[in-house]
């Protein structure tokens, strides 16, 4: 789901910038599932990132987690810090685009601060935008009580 529809798989440019972020532009994040822990293997359950924009001043997320571990907090955590990064590299804004269907994520963001408006994909899914400016001034990441 995290490219809103289902891919066999990416076209060479996708992969090449899924895999290689610019330093000191982009991030990207990766949550591991403890290999510790009782029947964990270490494996990669959920991802985040963003891609500044050409300006350097917006940037776009995106964020996946896995069935399992969805609602353990992992989509708070990694927003909040995409959020953090994105203020410290000088991004004046940040967007994103959600499934309309996707309330746990919808709601996060809501709660994180952004702003919900329509998308121009459609009315399956939402655009979503936080000001890192106005919003800093509230002490959290995204400026309201941010979870």
């Amino acid at each position: 789901m995290r490219f809103m529809a289902t891919m066999k798989e990416l076209s060479p440019a996708m992969l090449e910038r899924a895999v290689h972020p610019v330093a000191g532009r982009d991030l990207a994040l990766v949550a591991l599932a403890d290999p510790a822990a009782k029947g964990a293997d270490g494996s990669i359950v959920a991802g985040a990132r963003y891609i500044a924009g050409e300006d350097l001043r917006s940037c776009e997320f995106a964020i996946a987690v896995t069935d399992e571990w969805c609602g353990a907090g992992l989509a708070s955590r990694l927003m909040q810090e995409l959020i953090r990064s994105a203020r410290a590299r000088g991004l004046k804004s940040m967007e994103g685009f959600i499934l309309s269907g996707n309330t746990p994520m919808r709601k996060l963001a809501k709660r994180l601060g952004f702003q919900v408006t329509a998308s121009d994909e459609g009315p399956g899914v939402v655009r979503v935008v936080l000001d890192l400016v106005s919003a800093q001034a509230g002490g959290t990441p995204g400026g309201q009580g941010a979870a």
